[in-house]
């Protein structure tokens, strides 16, 4: 990378983690401070497969995407770590590219394919620059990514977004995960920043990444709002069919207040509550014409 991205300490620690270890389960059960909502020496890959799986049916249940033949399709998804959801997006669409920062975590992902998707429709690609896809302009037919556009830098997420908004197809789909602000962001934010501060060290930043509490700090590397993204799809100029915000029921006067004009690259801007979404996290969902 041309410079250090401090945000990405714990995945370069966590893909080290991953070379190191000879099977994926030793890998979910040591990598389970970046991945995990939970740890134990218990835990399997299936069972983090599992939670994907489920994850990967419900929001294409929730974005539309069970009303077109996916099997037919090509999705990209950008942060696919060592294969969660990728698996789940091997079965239900016709090829997927995974796409990440850390090539050992593309390794992973291939091997967790292997024992729970369909390797044969998997393609890796190294995001390698932190913010450009080495896919071809309008080559996908759906982009997506989760808990990822959080863990960049502010400008990396937005070049990712653009990034999104180059490689897929006219009359494909964009679903972008983002976080914006909360109340308790006034604790966080700081607190965020000098745990990246402190990865910067040689000295402990090798030990720091590895702790879980740490970790859940420092990778809250951003605050995207929605007005932010829909500049990004105007600048574009790649005309939408339909552009919905998802958010969780009770933000949405926070989401959509600062959106002045809801008439965005021929589309009208809508909103729609998605429950199961945490109250920091909205949704993009955008089909171009």
């Amino acid at each position: 990378m041309a410079r250090r991205r401090a945000q990405l300490t714990p995945w370069r620690v966590a893909g080290g983690v991953a070379d190191e270890h000879a099977t994926a389960d030793a890998v979910v059960r040591e990598t389970g401070w970046v991945f995990n909502n939970e740890t134990g020496e218990e835990l399997t890959l299936a069972d983090f497969v599992m939670s994907g799986n489920k994850e990967v049916n419900a929001y294409l249940r929730v974005f539309g995407m069970n009303d077109l033949d996916t099997l037919s399709l090509s999705l990209l998804e950008i942060g696919s770590g060592i294969g969660r959801m990728t698996a789940r997006f091997t079965k239900r669409f016709g090829s997927v590219i995974a796409a990440d920062v850390d090539a050992a975590f593309l390794e992973r992902c291939r091997e967790t394919v292997v024992r729970h998707g369909d390797v044969s429709k998997l393609r890796t690609s190294h995001v390698a620059d932190g913010h450009s896809l080495a896919v071809p302009s309008q080559s996908v037919d759906a982009v997506f990514s989760y808990i990822t556009l959080q863990h960049c830098a502010h400008d990396d997420a937005l070049k990712l977004t653009a990034e999104a908004l180059r490689v897929v197809k006219p009359g494909g789909t964009v679903m972008l995960n983002y976080r914006t602000w909360v109340l308790s962001d006034v604790l966080l934010v700081p607190a965020g920043g000098l745990v990246r501060l402190l990865w910067k060290s040689k000295k402990v930043s090798g030990w720091l990444a590895r702790q879980r509490w740490a970790t859940r700090l420092g990778w809250q590397a951003n605050r995207v709002a929605p007005s932010e993204v829909l500049d990004l799809v105007r600048q574009s100029a790649r005309p939408c069919h339909d552009i919905v915000l998802f958010h969780q029921p009770h933000r949405r006067r926070s989401i959509m207040k600062r959106i002045a004009d809801r008439s965005v690259a021929g589309a009208v801007v809508r909103d729609q509550e998605l429950p199961r979404a945490n109250k920091s996290h909205w949704w993009i969902v955008a089909r171009l014409a």
